[in-house]
């Protein structure tokens, strides 16, 4: 589903939905700050709305504080090394194929949940919302500040080697990013038609 997510909404918003993701583009300079706050509390919120609607759908309370323990330098480094692989995937991936970086995050993400012991959150806004979640997908509220952390430095590392391996990307200059909006938007009516 997370493919089909970047798929659909990459047009209209570069589908942000992780705050990992946005501060990685805010520090290479590829988004302007007002607009990662922005995108940064339009993914909390919905992942919270998400949490909401599971509860529905599976008829659990609305809300409710997760038990679950996620604590300790496994479940830290995890969420690390989950993060670090999500946004080496991103940015690796968008300069050779663009086009190829829904599926390859979509397939990232499946084999993380498997390969990491915290099940790959790699998303603080999703951190943050499964404490209303007191399922096995939960986590305490105690445990959120270490995941948070954890991934805000994976994907600072990322970051770090990425431009290490592929040098830096430049900046879009403003008529750039006028093409880009303008390709997006275009994209964005043709697929309503």
């Amino acid at each position: 589903m997370l493919a089909v997510l970047v798929t659909m909404l990459a047009p209209i918003s570069g589908a942000h939905l992780n705050p990992a993701v946005t501060l990685t583009l805010l520090l290479r300079r590829e988004i302007a700050v007002g607009d990662a706050i922005f995108y940064m509390l339009a993914q909390l919120v919905g992942a919270i709305i998400g949490v909401l609607a599971s509860h529905a759908m599976f008829d659990l309370p609305l809300i409710e504080v997760s038990s679950k323990v996620r604590s300790g330098s496994s479940q830290a480094l995890s969420e690390w090394v989950a993060t670090f692989g999500l946004i080496t995937t991103i940015l690796l991936t968008r300069r050779v194929k663009p086009d190829a970086v829904a599926t390859s995050v979509g397939l990232y993400i499946t084999a993380a949940y498997w390969f990491t012991a915290s099940t790959s959150f790699a998303n603080p806004a999703v951190t943050i919302a499964r404490a209303f979640s007191d399922t096995f997908a939960g986590i305490r509220p105690a445990d959120i500040a270490l995941f948070c952390a954890a991934e805000f430095v994976g994907a600072a590392c990322a970051a770090g080697l990425s431009r290490l391996l592929a040098g830096p990307m430049r900046p879009l200059s403003p008529m750039q990013r006028s093409q880009q909006r303008a390709h997006r938007e275009s994209e964005a009516a043709r697929a309503l038609f």
